[in-house]
């Protein structure tokens, strides 16, 4: 009976499968050439880490993630895209393997910017989009009312991985961002410092 609950898998509530002649989404909050800042808060296994973390689009396909201290000291700097991550620097006290390995996996998922459709869905509130990449599955909530992304649960099998929730005015800046860990007590915590055009 315990195995039942703790394999518990990702299920849409309250949704209707609804057609649609839309074969992809994007998830366009940084696809700017502007500078992303925001005031970070990690949370790793009980360490709390909090920073500024700086995200550059550098390239059409690559993005340059630099996190500083509240001091203006580097932290860890590495630049990602959906198949590549370089580690540029990384502070003695980060440099584990599993920390750097969250950061490349957290990272690229939130910085995927295209999905293709597998499957549409309607709720109350939001227009659902379900795209399937091998046994990875990612659920994009889009609010109804202003069309903006506003969660992508990211599945593995489909049991639910992580949980990226989005506070935003506008489709190219989120103020908020909060990525939550399901089954690891990782949680990164991203608040708007520069206001973007």
């Amino acid at each position: 009976m315990l195995l039942i609950f703790s394999c518990k898998t990702y299920q849409l509530t309250d949704a209707k499968p609804i057609s649609t002649a839309e074969k992809s989404v994007e998830n366009l909050y940084f696809s700017s050439n502007e500078d992303y800042v925001y005031k970070c808060q990690m949370e790793v296994y009980g360490n709390d880490i909090s920073g500024i973390l700086i995200i550059k689009k550098i390239s059409e396909t690559t993005h340059r993630v630099v996190m500083t201290s509240d001091f203006g000291n580097k932290m860890i700097d590495f630049e990602i895209s959906e198949n590549d991550f370089k580690l540029n620097y990384v502070l003695a006290d980060l440099d584990k393997k599993m920390v750097i390995n969250f950061l490349k996996n957290d990272f690229q998922e939130l910085l995927r910017q295209k999905y293709a459709i597998a499957e549409s869905f309607v709720d109350e509130k939001s227009r659902i989009f379900r795209s399937a990449a091998g046994k990875k599955d990612y659920f994009l909530y889009f609010n109804k009312e202003n069309a903006l992304l506003q969660q992508i649960v990211y599945t593995k099998k489909r049991k639910e991985k992580i949980n990226f929730t989005f506070v935003a005015k506008k489709p190219t800046f989120a103020e908020t961002i909060h990525l939550e860990h399901k089954d690891f007590k990782i949680n990164i915590k991203l608040f708007q410092i520069t206001e973007t055009e």
